[in-house]
C-alpha cells in the first residue's frame, strides 16, 4: 500500500502560485540595440523556437518543484500488518552491582565466584523463561540508571547484563531509588501487569528514598515487587554455585516487607529450590487482557522523486554552464571546434571595435 507520512507538506504544491502573487513583476532590463527591417512574419517565425523553449523550461520546472514536494511528503510503501507479541506482562530487572557484589565468597567448581556472578545466572536464567513478556534491566549502586528500556528482545537484555561490572555506578546501594525509577518506568503501562524483579545482595545504604518509601510509591502505582536476596546459610548453592560463607550486609527482613507491601513475595537465594520457587511464582503472574497490536513495516520511497528532481533541476541549469564553459570544452561539447572558435572571435572582435 503506497501512502504519504506527512501529507500535509503537499500544501506547499501552491507557493510559487502564491509567491506570484504577492511579489511584484520583474522590470525588464531595456538595452541599446540595432534593429532592422524585416518581416513581420519573418520575425514570429524565428521567435517560435525560443517560445518553445520556453515552454519546455517552464514545464521541466514544474515538474522539478512537483517531485521536490512529493519527496517531502515522504511517500512509503507499507507491508502488510503483522501483529505482536503481546502477554501482558511487563518485567523490569532491577539488579544490584555496587561493590560488595564483587566478593568471591562463592564457588564454581572448586574456583572462587563472585556475587555479580552468581545475579547474572540467576538473571540470565529467569530471562530465558520469558518468552513473551517485555523486559527492561536498571542497574544501581550509588545510583540506577536504566540499561535496557522495556523491550522483546531477550537476547539484549542478557547482553547487557553481562556487560554490567561492579563499580559502574559507584559502590554504594540505593535501593530505595533503584526501585523509584523503576516504578518510573512501569507508571506508564498499563495496570495489573506491571512487575519489578529486584536483585540484590545487601542493605539499603544511600539514596533520597528509603526501600519502604520507594515500595510505598510502587503500591500506590499498581506496581508489584518480587525482591530476591543474594545470600544464606554457608555451604548453599545457588544455580550450581556453592555458598562459601555467609553475607554479612544482606536485609531480608527489608527485602521482605518491601514485597510484602506492594502484594509481592520475597525469596531468599539460598539454594536451587528458593530460587526454582521464585521463577514458579512469576510464571503464575496472569497478565491483563490487552488489545491486540499490530505493526506495518514501512519502507521509504523519498529517494526516487528526490533523485529525479535533481536531474531535472540540472537539466535547466545545463545551459547555463555551458555558456560559462571554456571555449574548447564548449566546442567539444556544442560542436564543431573550428565554428566554435570562430564564433568566439567574431565576439571578441565585435567587442572590440
Amino acid at each position: 500500500m503506497l501512502t504519504l507520512a506527512w501529507p500535509w507538506v503537499l500544501a506547499a504544491l501552491a507557493l510559487p502560485l502564491v509567491l506570484r502573487w504577492l511579489l511584484p513583476p520583474a522590470r525588464r532590463v531595456q538595452g541599446r540595440a540595432l534593429r532592422l527591417p524585416a518581416n513581420a512574419a519573418l520575425a514570429a517565425l524565428a521567435a517560435l523556437p525560443e517560445v518553445r523553449l520556453r515552454r519546455l523550461r517552464l514545464l521541466v520546472a514544474v515538474a522539478a518543484w512537483l517531485l521536490l514536494v512529493l519527496a517531502a511528503a515522504r511517500p512509503q510503501w507499507l507491508g502488510e500488518p503483522a501483529a505482536l507479541p503481546m502477554s501482558g506482562r511487563d518485567l523490569m530487572l532491577v539488579v544490584d552491582v555496587s561493590g560488595s557484589m564483587e566478593q568471591p565468597d562463592f564457588e564454581l567448581a572448586g574456583q572462587p565466584a563472585s556475587r555479580l556472578a552468581v545475579v547474572k545466572q540467576a538473571a540470565r536464567a529467569f530471562i530465558e523463561r520469558r518468552a513473551q513478556d517485555r523486559l527492561g534491566l536498571i542497574l544501581f549502586a550509588s545510583a540506577p540508571y536504566v540499561q535496557t528500556p522495556l523491550t522483546y528482545d531477550r537476547n539484549a537484555v542478557v547482553q547487557m547484563l553481562e556487560e554490567a561490572v561492579v563499580g559502574l555506578a559507584g559502590r554504594d546501594t540505593a535501593i530505595g531509588d533503584a526501585i523509584g525509577l523503576a516504578v518510573k518506568r512501569l507508571r506508564a503501562e498499563p495496570p495489573g501487569n506491571r512487575v519489578i524483579v529486584l536483585l540484590t545482595d545487601g542493605d539499603n545504604s544511600v539514596g533520597r528514598l528509603t526501600p519502604l518509601q520507594a515500595a510505598g510509591l510502587a503500591a500506590r502505582a499498581g506496581v508489584r515487587i518480587y525482591s530476591i536476596g543474594l545470600g544464606g546459610v554457608e555451604g548453599a548453592s545457588v544455580g550450581g554455585y556453592r555458598l562459601r560463607q555467609a553475607g554479612d550486609d544482606l536485609n531480608p527482613e527489608l527485602l521482605r516487607a518491601v514485597a510484602s507491601l506492594t502484594g509481592g513475595r520475597y525469596f531468599a537465594a539460598a539454594d536451587a529450590r528458593e530460587l526454582a520457587a521464585a521463577y514458579a511464582a512469576l510464571d503464575r503472574l496472569e497478565p491483563s487482557v490487552r488489545a491486540l497490536q499490530t505493526y506495518r513495516p514501512a519502507r521509504d520511497l523519498y529517494p526516487l522523486p528526490a533523485a529525479l528532481a535533481l536531474g531535472l533541476c540540472l537539466l535547466l541549469a545545463l545551459p547555463h554552464l555551458h555558456l560559462h564553459l571554456p571555449p574548447p570544452v564548449r566546442a567539444r561539447l556544442g560542436g564543431h571546434p573550428e565554428a566554435a572558435d570562430a564564433g568566439v572571435a567574431a565576439v571578441e572582435s565585435r567587442d572590440a571595435r
